[in-house]
């Protein structure tokens, strides 16, 4: 009996399930499928506008320009800025239409003579179009070139920038230099000699005052007056000690 009732609850468990997975499968399928007359709508759309861009010539895509539609604008812009690069038009790729949350995206790569372009049509949930980019798809070898050359332009940038910070800084010598030259005149220090000139004048002022003293003393020990004789020169008297 057990065994019976295991069995059926397995079996409601699975029923449960599926039922809830055919469910989802119901409500999510309404949701992402495109209803064909949209699907031809934006194919057709998409379609056309590509052949008419690049069959204008650059009087036609001026005028264009000066009609003032934001979409319209936008798309001669593009066209305008890659068609050079792009080369000669050979095939057009099948759309890929994708739902999004404001309308419909459709792709649609394009080859050319030099490289490939993705062209990107945004609609919105009516089927007007609203967008347009194009986006080159250049191959492996010109990225890697295109990022060498602009490796090498940052370089060379940044070792300009050093040399031109490395002359200035050493104009500052210059600079400052011609600053402090009249301050050095002007603080010069008197040299050693100059300072030791007023020394002999005193040394001779000492002497005379001594010769006239000495004068003095002998005047009085002779009983006569110092005009009698003349001191020329004073010596000092070497005394040896005796040692007993």
């Amino acid at each position: 009996m057990k065994q019976i009732w295991k069995r059926i609850y397995r079996t409601a468990l699975l029923a449960l399930g599926v039922w809830m997975c055919v469910a989802v499968q119901a409500g999510a399928a309404p949701k992402d499928s495109i209803d064909a007359n949209m699907r031809d709508n934006l194919t057709n759309t998409a379609e056309s506008l590509s052949q008419a861009v690049m069959e204008l010539s650059q009087d036609e895509i001026d005028s264009y320009k000066e009609s003032g539609d934001a979409f319209t604008v936008m798309t001669m812009e593009a066209w305008e800025s890659s068609r050079d690069e792009l080369g000669d038009f050979k095939n057009l790729g099948k759309p890929e239409i994708e739902i999004i949350s404001d309308g419909y995206s459709v792709k649609m790569l394009g080859e050319f003579s030099k490289y490939e372009a993705e062209f990107v049509y945004l609609f919105d949930k009516t089927g007007m179009p609203t967008s347009f980019s194009l986006d080159v798809q250049y191959p492996m070898s010109v990225l890697l070139q295109r990022a060498g050359m602009n490796t090498l332009m940052g370089m060379g940038i940044v070792f300009a920038m050093l040399i031109f910070l490395t002359f200035v800084i050493s104009m500052f010598r210059f600079i400052g230099g011609a600053g402090k030259k009249p301050r050095k005149e002007e603080e010069r220090p008197v040299p050693a000699q100059a300072q030791m000139r007023p020394q002999p004048v005193v040394a001779q002022q000492d002497n005379g005052e001594l010769v006239a003293v000495i004068a003095a003393a002998i005047a009085a020990y002779e009983g006569t007056s110092t005009d009698g004789f003349v001191v020329r020169s004073i010596r000092k008297a070497n005394r040896r000690k005796e040692k007993w």
